[in-house]
């Protein structure tokens, strides 16, 4: 109805999950790191908490956008509303092995075989079961023995559960104790705060068409909005369309604080058997609100950072997946020889073997790049040189334009191997340890991909991570001047972080295909400084000139 008013080409707040519109919050960075390391490291059962509308649905499509290809193998229960027998039937179905009429020794049998079968093909399976909180007793029993299927070094089967903080009460109980001691990841997932409440909603604006999406709700509208919805971002969807709705039957361009406290009168119109569910919410939502303004009070009068300063070696943020499409399968016999000539390697041999190619064509210095993985992973103060830690898409990390680390799985070989890519070509990629002299394919990189791998970059002018809107710095004035480099060339530098240049973030983020936070990282650093010629960081591509003007 309003889409045309608004300039809009589509609804930006349906509450139906839409892989273009997902917005990757600070909370859900953090639970989605947790998920990648529990399924990368096998650790056996994860366990996923938030409240209704916290957005636990979107992460898990999320999630299953980011390991859809021939590592993983996926399962998703929607419905635990099961018996025992049912809920192995169910698994095996999803798993497409064959479970009609089949009793539980059978069925456990079948699954077995199969999970040995993915092992050895060097796959890991995932199952995740949503709405965890309504799981009985003895079915959550029968899910604690599917992790007694293992090998020697592996858990067969990796097990995510995923529900409502009831989940968490459900598992505390004494007679489930022994499922409990076992999951070795947990997290909650918390609603979004304001700034990212404001980011989110700008976001989709944007996704949805709007031109100028940070003109088209006021900002006392946008701290109404938080207000109300407590950063939930189910609520936050509803009172923004409704509150579209209402700016468009008063005739107006932006949407007013007034059209959302009438978006917010309207929602809390209960009848009457309604009451108490309401009275329940908005409960909820005040003890949220006093829980987050309580901790930002404390913050500002402590002048505590919001963020913490980043480390040498820093967790990416992971880029938003495209809807999926049918990937490209590679060449089976070239692969097993690749697998084959790389298992000839230890896994120290291959690490150091990739660490030395990535220095010489970074121009490292002798002792700059880490000579052990423990030495990666702790990083170092005394050198220029950082490493990005990097959980995602591979062919992701190509659009970066810029050397890697690639851990990789081999089926069936104990430990990891490590190759440096450093060169990117139409025939493929250059890969340093090369058993093979023909270097690596796109499918390929898909195929070996374990999940992890670095990039090193350099701080060139020793920035810190920016952050805070109002934030008022020297560093803020060279991070303007880096994005007119850019191409933001009316940016004014002030040196105050401010909307404009807040905007700027989010349309260069935008532009390199990463996630959008309004957030200068690391990864942000890195590819502001390969604009414009001051710089010269190493490439994947023969191009080591350029930007844009």
């Amino acid at each position: 109805m309003y889409l045309r008013y608004f300039g809009l080409q589509e609804k930006p707040f349906n509450i139906t999950p839409n892989p273009r519109f997902v917005f990757l919050s600070r909370q859900h960075r953090e639970v989605f790191a947790h998920l990648l390391y529990g399924l990368q490291n096998r650790c056996g059962f994860i366990e996923i908490t938030g409240e209704v509308g916290a957005g636990k649905t979107t992460m898990l499509r999320t999630l299953f956008a980011q390991l859809a290809h021939e590592d993983f193998r996926l399962a998703l229960i929607f419905n635990p509303s099961l018996s025992s027998e049912e809920l192995l039937a169910a698994i095996c179905r999803e798993y497409g092995l064959e479970a009609e009429a089949t009793e539980r020794r059978d069925l456990l049998d079948r699954l077995n075989r199969f999970l040995l079968a993915e092992n050895s093909a060097g796959r890991t399976v995932v199952l995740v079961i949503d709405e965890a909180q309504n799981l009985t007793a003895p079915v959550l029993e029968q899910i604690r023995l599917l992790s007694n299927l293992e090998t020697e070094t592996d858990k067969l089967i990796q097990i995510v559960l995923v529900g409502q903080p009831e989940l968490g009460e459900l598992l505390a109980q004494p007679n489930l104790r022994q499922l409990s001691q076992r999951i070795a990841v947990r997290y909650h997932l918390r609603p979004m705060d304001r700034r990212d409440t404001a980011a989110y909603v700008l976001h989709r604006l944007r996704i949805a068409g709007a031109a100028h999406p940070e003109t088209l709700v006021t900002s006392s509208a946008q701290r109404a909005l938080y207000r109300a919805s407590g950063g939930l971002p189910r609520l936050v969807n509803v009172l923004a369309d409704r509150a579209l709705l209402a700016a468009y039957s008063a005739d107006r361009r932006q949407v007013s604080r007034s059209d959302l406290q009438l978006a917010v009168r309207e929602l809390r119109r209960p009848m009457k058997h309604d009451r108490h569910r309401w009275a329940f919410v908005t409960g909820t939502v005040l003890i949220a609100l006093i829980t987050v303004v309580g901790l930002a009070a404390y913050l500002v009068r402590n002048q505590q950072p919001l963020l913490l300063t980043p480390q040498p070696v820093t967790a990416l943020s992971i880029p938003v997946p495209a809807p999926a499409s049918v990937a490209p399968q590679p060449d089976q016999q070239r692969l097993g020889q690749l697998r084959s000539g790389l298992a000839d390697f230890g896994e120290q041999e291959s690490f150091s073997a990739a660490v030395q190619s990535l220095a010489v064509i970074c121009g490292a210095e002798k002792g700059d790049f880490p000579r052990t993985r423990q030495a990666l992973e702790q990083g170092s103060a005394i050198t220029s040189w950082r490493w990005l830690a990097y959980n995602g898409d591979p062919e992701a990390l190509l659009t970066f334009d810029t050397p890697f680390l690639l851990e990789l799985r081999l089926p069936a070989v104990s430990g990891r191997r490590y190759v440096a890519v450093t060169g990117s070509q139409l025939s493929g990629l250059t890969i340093s340890p090369d058993p093979g002299d023909t270097g690596l394919t796109v499918p390929e990189l898909q195929a070996l991909y374990s999940g992890r791998a670095w990039l090193p970059w350099q701080n060139y002018l020793d920035l810190s991570s920016v952050s805070v809107a109002g934030m008022q710095s020297i560093d803020v004035r060279t991070v303007q001047t880096l994005l007119q480099q850019a191409g933001f060339s009316r940016l004014t530098p002030t040196g105050i972080y401010d909307g404009p240049t807040i905007d700027a973030v989010l349309r260069f983020q935008a532009e390199v295909g990463i996630t959008q936070d309004g957030r200068v990282g690391p990864l942000t650093l890195m590819l502001l400084y390969r604009q414009g010629d001051q710089f010269h960081p190493p490439r994947l591509t023969a191009v080591t000139t350029g930007g844009r003007s």
